[in-house]
């Protein structure tokens, strides 16, 4: 029991010691200090920086607005952590102790985390890391005990055949991929939006700059990976050359569809939207394009994927690049006995009157509806009526088959006659040999 009882009793006279001491009193009044400083700061920052004092309902770069004033409630962890960090070092440097400010600063860190769990993470996963990894981390930071842990880590190593690599430096790198590149994604998908939202920049162009910025961001995150892996980056040289030379031969068709996306994005010849027939027949919206293929989205529910190199090396239609309107014909036949000249006008009344299909005095005589006669048939003569509208005669659209039914009506209620097939059948009788 003595044995017990002597070393609590030496540990008690030492903590007693240690705050009776004067440094101890220092560190009091520098914790002390350091959050009133942190506190003044970031009441500062948050009265003359508009963003984290008024939420944003509307405007320009509203996403970003927003996320500037949910990163507010960081500014008073943020600025103690700070400040607690200077007083540290001050303090280490003129009393050659600070483990109370150190602590001070480890809870500020507990702050931090707690912050941004509570008031910037949606994601489940994510605030189950923090809760789990970053408050441990923190606490062995509060009580000095971290450095003593990642030596401990790195003392710990796998070998795999001639690679070898400290259990510490796995842990790290896990953590900071998955951080990275979820932020990756994160800032990925809040610049394309800011990006697409600039409206002054023609579409292609908001295009490509988004592209070209998610291709940027994710080469950036994957560089740092590497540095914290303890990749040398100078050391990728050598390697970068001939993992070129081995794109150029065995991925040649993926580095096709890359720069043909390249290229349609800045030459402008293709436009989210645009009604796109290809050259074997298949046509669709364009709904999506992006570095490897575009979508066309046909008015029947599919979904067509095409290369980028097709719309370089083959003939396509854009159907609505440059201009919505369209012209179309139909073609149907009457007998020849028909009033043609009374019946022109009845046509052409009946096709104007659809509300999708352009008319009116005002318009130019040729982008007014027509009637006339295409040919002469076996059994009648072949009507040709044109008429201009905005968009594609399909899906929503379907102006055709509406003016059929209407040209029908009107030919039934005039009395005009659409002909059926008509034959001569003669009878030929052989002669009798008898």
């Amino acid at each position: 029991m003595e044995r017990l009882i002597e070393p609590l009793e030496k540990i008690w006279r030492e903590v007693v010691l240690e705050l009776s001491s004067p440094e101890f009193y220092i560190q009091i009044g520098v914790v002390a200090l350091a959050l009133a400083i942190g506190w003044v700061i970031a009441v500062y920052v948050t009265k003359h920086v508009s963003y984290f004092r008024e939420e944003p309902n509307d405007g320009a770069l509203l996403d970003l607005r927003s996320a500037l004033y949910r990163t507010g409630s960081l500014v008073l962890p943020v600025s103690l952590v700070a400040s607690l960090g200077v007083a540290s070092a001050v303090t280490a440097g003129a009393i050659d102790e600070a483990w109370l400010v150190t602590g001070a600063q480890g809870v500020a860190f507990i702050f931090v985390i707690y912050s941004i769990a509570a008031h910037l993470m949606t994601n489940a996963t994510i605030i189950a890391l923090l809760k789990w990894i970053g408050l441990p981390i923190a606490l062995l930071y509060s009580f000095g005990w971290l450095d003593d842990v990642i030596l401990h880590l790195e003392s710990v190593t796998l070998k795999i055949g001639n690679i070898e690599v400290s259990l510490y430096a796995v842990i790290r790198t896990l953590l900071f991929g998955f951080v990275l590149f979820w932020i990756g994604r994160l800032s990925s998908a809040t610049g394309k939006r800011v990006i697409r939202a600039q409206e002054t920049l023609e579409l292609g162009t908001r295009e490509v700059i988004a592209k070209l910025f998610e291709i940027a961001l994710f080469v950036l995150i994957f560089l740092l990976l590497l540095n914290v892996m303890g990749v040398d980056l100078t050391a990728l040289a050598v390697f970068g050359g001939a993992l070129g030379v081995g794109l150029g031969f065995g991925l040649q068709q993926i580095a096709s569809n890359f720069i043909s996306g390249i290229i349609i994005l800045l030459d402008r010849s293709l436009t989210i939207g645009d009604y796109i027939q290809l050259e074997d027949g298949r046509k669709g919206t364009l709904r999506e394009l992006n570095m490897r293929s575009a979508t066309l989205e046909t008015f029947d529910g599919k979904d067509i994927m095409v290369p980028n190199e097709k719309f370089i090396t083959t003939t396509f239609t854009n159907w609505t690049h440059n201009n919505k309107l369209q012209r179309y014909p139909i073609n149907f036949e009457v007998a020849y006995k028909t009033d043609l000249e009374k019946m022109f006008p009845i046509i052409r009344e009946v096709v104007a009157g659809h509300p999708q299909v352009l008319s009116g005095d005002d318009l130019a005589i040729e982008l007014r509806p027509d009637a006339e006669i295409a040919k002469f048939g076996e059994s009648g003569i072949e009507i040709l009526v044109e008429f201009w509208m905005e968009g594609v005669d399909d899906g929503p659209n379907r102006v055709g088959a509406d003016l059929l039914l209407m040209i029908w009506t009107a030919l039934k209620a005039n009395g005009i006659q659409i002909p059926f097939p008509q034959r001569e059948v003669s009878l030929r009788q052989e002669p009798n040999d008898s």
